[in-house]
């Protein structure tokens, strides 16, 4: 799987499914951050990870 740091998870996410992506609708947020995941055309997932605040 291949992770993506990015700085607006939540935003992202948004501007994603308007575009039409296939984005999972679980968002985890735990103590490493906030997760959320896509598929893209091909079939794999794609990790999308906002790192906690105070990294």
């Amino acid at each position: 799987m291949v992770n993506y740091r990015v700085e607006n998870l939540l935003a992202l996410v948004k501007l994603l499914k308007a575009e039409g992506c296939n984005v999972l609708d679980k968002i985890d947020d735990s103590e490493y951050g906030k997760f959320a995941w896509v598929i893209d055309p091909e079939g794999n997932k794609v990790e999308l990870w906002q790192p906690p605040s105070d990294q």
